[in-house]
């Protein structure tokens, strides 16, 4: 099939850019290494759309919460991912999460059956001279591309390091130790009877014990040109979180609040006494075999980890599908080489999309690749490019990464309220609600002035 884009990356911003793409009638070669030759340091298959550090999509309210915002605006635009989060969806109380495997093989199914994508599994080592093209490989990008791209922008790539969760089998938990709950019991219409989280409760003995082993615990070497890479706050390893004070943890992804543990009753408690200290587990498959400790994502060593995980209460015979790791992660400074159009400002023949941009997260990242699919497309069809109101969750976003962020401190950003622009008149305590009401009505304004779109 004679193509009109190239996309370089199967992930979810490739994923999604090639949809939006062939949706609009527009023929798309998809390329992914992985299955061509190609691997990285952290997939385990080669699926498209292949989920790495967690199964979530975070939360999934658009009336309080600026990436449910982002679900509701990206639902509206005929979202591949989207539509595949909510077919492979597991309970994850007011949060999205999904099972990895059938959410990677729907994405996979639909865009090979697509009449307008030809999906190819190689390894692309240079950046395409010319013609439309679209990186979206990723914050793992292959090292031969990564030099070519360098060489193109005439700037060094930044780095972070991203660290992954443990996976614990579901029949390997004791539930005469834990229970199921969700804070403050907010659960959705798939959750289990009692929740969507399995909570296992720590005593301050046992808390501050399992802190300095944290902090004690061999961790993993780093090779000398990892050594000064900083890491993204919004995947701490869980040892640095406690290197940073003994209560960093309680007030992080240990917090007990909310959660009445019914294995600690008394008269003033009769529903349970919140727990000291808590680790939580989130559901990680359909079947509800497998299960996510949150928050837990680490550098130790494999030994290390079992050891250490296996003195929480509950996990004293954890068996684990999966013990955390880390791996390096690159993006490019965007809003000193894009252009507003996420274009290549050296070569704008060429567009960057997804985790390689700087945004951070995977709804983020098929976000951007949903709109360099648009720009491409209303680019080859000649017509000019309307972007989002920068007053919603796609706007801000794209406003942030092509310009809005300092250039010269540049990191990688989940959407927040503070992308937004500010509404200084709305009491503190209804900005939320302000925002996304906001957001709504100018979101709903643009679609209805793009031709074949509903408002």
């Amino acid at each position: 099939m004679t193509h009109q884009v190239h996309i370089i990356g199967g992930g979810l911003a490739g994923s999604e850019a090639a949809w939006q793409l062939a949706q609009r009638g527009v023929q798309v070669r998809l390329s992914e290494m992985r299955g061509g030759g190609g691997e990285t340091a952290a997939h385990h298959t080669d699926g498209l759309a292949e989920l790495v550090c967690s199964n979530s999509f975070r939360s999934d309210d658009d009336a309080k919460n600026a990436v449910g915002l982002l679900h509701h605006e990206m639902r509206r635009l005929d979202s591949i991912i989207m539509a595949a989060g909510e077919m492979s969806r597991v309970p994850a109380g007011s949060a999205m999460a999904v099972d990895r495997d059938v959410f990677s093989a729907e994405v996979q199914k639909r865009l090979e059956q697509h009449p307008n994508i030809e999906v190819v599994r190689e390894k692309i080592d240079q950046l395409p001279a010319e013609g439309h093209t679209i990186v979206a490989t990723g914050p793992l990008t292959a090292a031969s591309l990564a030099e070519s791209i360098v060489s193109a922008t005439g700037s060094d790539r930044l780095a972070f390091f991203d660290a992954i969760a443990p996976i614990v089998y579901r029949d390997s938990i004791d539930m005469d130790k834990a229970w199921i709950q969700s804070r403050w019991n907010k659960t959705t219409a798939a959750s289990n009877e009692d929740g969507d989280y399995i909570n296992c409760p720590m005593t301050r003995e046992q808390y501050e014990t399992f802190v300095q082993g944290l902090i004690d615990a061999e961790k993993g070497d780093f090779k000398e040109w990892e050594a000064d890479t900083p890491y993204f706050d919004g995947c701490m390893p869980i040892e640095v979180m406690a290197e940073r004070g003994i209560e960093t943890l309680r007030y992080g992804p240990m917090k007990g609040v909310g959660l009445d543990n019914p294995r600690d009753t008394s008269e003033e408690h009769p529903q349970g006494k919140w727990p000291y200290a808590v680790v939580q587990l989130r559901q990680d498959n359909k079947l509800g075999t497998l299960w996510n400790m949150v928050g837990f994502q680490t550098k130790m060593k494999y030994g290390a980890q079992v050891e250490l995980f296996r003195t929480i209460p509950g996990l004293e015979n954890a068996e684990f599908a999966r013990l955390g790791g880390m791996h390096r992660n690159t993006f490019i400074n965007s809003p000193e080489l894009l252009d507003r159009q996420l274009r290549l400002k050296s070569a704008p023949h060429i567009r960057f999309a997804g985790q390689v941009t700087g945004c951070e997260g995977y709804v983020e990242s098929s976000a951007v690749g949903l709109l360099a699919g648009m720009m491409t497309a209303s680019e080859i069809a000649g017509e000019e490019w309307a972007p989002p109101p920068a007053t919603s969750a796609m706007g801000a976003l794209l406003s942030h990464i092509t310009g809005d962020a300092d250039a010269a401190h540049f990191q990688p950003m989940n959407v927040n309220f503070g992308l937004f622009p500010p509404l200084h008149e709305v009491k503190k305590k209804e900005r939320k609600e302000a925002y996304t009401d906001r957001a709504k009505a100018d979101f709903g304004e643009w679609l209805a002035q793009m031709e074949g779109v509903p408002a």
